[in-house]
């Protein structure tokens, strides 16, 4: 087999939640350059059409559709609309989620409660819809948890909790739906360079920008944040049949963060 027979997604079709921008539109790139038919689903219409204008530009199969997952009918009418254009779902990537920062004290209830309906509820949302549809032929489910949900990171209380949530859910989705031939595993990783990262350092640390950036890259023992790029590509892996072995698991990616910080 040659090289470039490996990691192939031909005639697969392949929903990115939060596909939009960062991570998510990492693999929606890597997934249609990969051969997948894509469909990015994303609350952000002009960046999610963006970036699926941008693929299809390339000669590769992707499309926009606009979906909330934390609402179950927007989350319906989403699948119902993917399922009429391409007929079936192979690979379903659970990546959208929102950020918060806070203790348990400083967290209030209203914050909790909105990671929870976007980041769990989301999901379960996601699965209700997709699984009555992979179940008829398989299917491969992979959930973007975090290594905040193995870890105590200061004053992430919420967003833990909520990742913590993911890597528990995919444990039972793997368990449950294995003899329908669906594969479920989830992938955590440490900091990450997107448009959220600077977002968050023009927000919080106005003009300082630059020397919080390399405070939080040295965080890491690698010595820098990770690319978008480099999650897509263990994405790819995971969810192409060279993985097929491989369920009910977590897989780190962190630069060394969770097993050389001492």
């Amino acid at each position: 087999m040659k090289n470039d027979d490996l990691f192939r997604l031909d005639g697969k079709t392949a929903l990115v939640t939060g596909g939009a921008k960062g991570i998510g539109a990492a693999i929606a790139r890597m997934f249609a350059n990969r051969g997948a038919r894509v469909f990015i689903l994303d609350r952000d219409r002009e960046a999610g059409e963006q970036t699926a204008a941008a693929i299809a530009s390339t000669n590769r199969q992707a499309a926009f559709c606009f979906c909330d997952q934390a609402d179950p009918e927007s989350v319906e009418t989403a699948i119902e609309q993917i399922v009429g254009e391409a007929d079936k779902l192979d690979i379903l990537v659970n990546n959208a989620a929102i950020a918060h920062i806070g203790t348990a004290e400083t967290t209030s209830a209203e914050d909790m409660d909105r990671l929870l309906r976007v980041n769990v509820g989301g999901v379960h949302n996601m699965l209700r819809a997709v699984l009555p549809h992979m179940k008829k032929r398989g299917g491969v489910i992979l959930n973007l948890a975090s290594i905040a949900s193995g870890l105590g990171l200061p004053e992430r209380f919420a967003y833990s909790s909520t990742k913590g949530a993911i890597a528990t859910m995919t444990l039972s989705v793997a368990r449950d739906y294995l003899p329908y031939g669906i594969r479920c595993n989830s992938l955590s990783p440490a900091r990450v360079h997107t448009p959220f990262v600077d977002g968050y350092l023009a927000e919080n640390y106005p003009g300082r920008e630059e020397e919080m950036y390399k405070k939080l890259s040295a965080t890491q023992p690698i010595g820098r944040m990770g690319r978008p790029e480099e999650i897509a590509a263990f994405a790819l892996y995971l969810c192409s049949d060279e993985a097929a072995f491989l369920t009910g698991c977590d897989y780190p990616i962190d630069g060394g963060f969770k097993n050389l910080n001492t």
